[in-house]
């Protein structure tokens, strides 16, 4: 596809953008800036967003993306709970914080199981139910997202680099299922990333171990 293709494209999929895409696109941008911030409204305004793409991705064959967006919505309240709860020892909230070598290694093992997982899933729903399913690219980018969404429950400073992978991989993956105003919220949150990484990585304090 050249150029002015995808031009073309990209101006008739936001022309053709409907109430329900906009709103999620919206609220996506403004969780992620509220995330920036390290906000406890990250939460409210991010559940609006998975639960209409819940359905976007349902509606577009994107199993794997609607599973991410299911998790996100169960991580979502867990993530409100525990930055709202206050450490018992001295009264503070849930700090931010680097990863330890150990939960380094817990991590990219919960990403590679979570890959082989929806990679196999969707692969056996390409074959017998969703011929239009892109089970690689729609299982790398639900692994990786998984795994930043668990992160960010926790504080970790590492959730932004999932969150940059996820979102560079989301940007096509959209596209092409004709969510052009969707793909354009990626690109938005993956210049948002890069400032909520530098942003946190300033706040953060070292682990142990």
């Amino acid at each position: 596809m050249s150029f002015p293709e995808i031009y073309t494209q990209f101006i008739t999929g936001i022309q053709q953008t409907g109430a329900i895409e906009f709103t999620a696109v919206v609220c996506g941008i403004i969780s992620v800036y509220f995330s920036q911030k390290a906000n406890i409204w990250v939460y409210p305004t991010g559940i609006i967003n998975t639960v209409i793409f819940i359905y976007l991705s349902l509606k577009g064959n994107l199993f794997g993306e609607a599973s991410v967006n299911i998790f996100y919505t169960i991580m979502s309240i867990y993530g409100w709970i525990l930055w709202v709860k206050k450490d018992k020892t001295n009264g503070t909230v849930l700090t931010i914080k680097y990863s330890t070598n150990k939960e380094w290694t817990l991590h990219l093992l919960f990403f590679g199981s979570l890959f082989l997982v929806i990679y196999s899933a969707l692969s056996y729903l390409k074959k017998g139910f969703a011929p239009e399913a892109i089970p690689a690219a729609d299982a790398f980018a639900s692994a990786t997202a998984y795994t930043g969404m668990l992160l960010m429950a926790r504080k970790k400073v590492e959730s932004w680099y999932w969150w940059i992978i996820t979102n560079t991989a989301s940007i096509p993956l959209y596209f092409i299922k004709g969510y052009v105003f969707t793909s354009f919220q990626f690109v938005v949150l993956l210049l948002m990333a890069f400032v909520g990484l530098a942003a946190w990585r300033k706040k953060a304090v070292y682990a142990r171990g």
